[in-house]
Formats: structure tokens, C-alpha cells, sequence
């Protein structure tokens, strides 16, 4: 189960937002949840966010990594050499 992206528990804060009048309709037609939806889509750029910023952030140890791979092969058959 993937980290939390935020506080489950933080109360809710109402807010205003524009929205394509067509695409509320349609929503609202078929009972669809806003909150929750859009809840879910920030949680998942927010951790696609984080994500990027990470590999950003640790560029240079995992090219380490990856070149100490390609010379001495996965720690495991470094084993099976000794």
C-alpha cells in the first residue's frame, strides 16, 4: 500500500472552483463524487510529483548504482564470485 500523500484525518476545507459546465452536468448525471475525484487525482500527481522529484534529487546515486552494476553485476553475484 502506497505512503499516504496527505493527513487522512485533516478536516475538510470548502473551496470554490470553475469548472466546464458540460463537464459538471455530465458528472452530476451520473452521480459522480467531485470531491473524491478530485481528491484522488491530486493525491496521484502529488505522489507522481514526489516521485520525479525524487529520481531528480538522487540522479547521481542511482547512476552510480547503475554503472557499478553494469562493471560488478548485482550484489548477489558478487557473492557467488568470493
Amino acid at each position: 500500500m502506497p505512503m499516504p500523500v496527505c493527513d487522512p484525518k485533516a478536516p475538510r476545507k470548502a473551496v470554490n472552483l470553475s469548472i466546464n459546465s458540460d463537464l459538471l452536468r455530465q458528472a452530476r448525471e451520473h452521480k459522480i463524487n467531485l470531491s473524491r475525484i478530485l481528491e484522488e487525482q491530486l493525491e496521484r500527481i502529488l505522489r507522481e510529483e514526489r516521485g520525479r522529484r525524487w529520481k531528480e534529487e538522487n540522479r547521481e546515486a542511482i547512476e552510480a548504482y547503475n554503472q557499478f552494476i553494469e562493471k560488478y553485476g548485482v550484489f548477489n553475484d558478487i557473492r557467488k564470485r568470493l
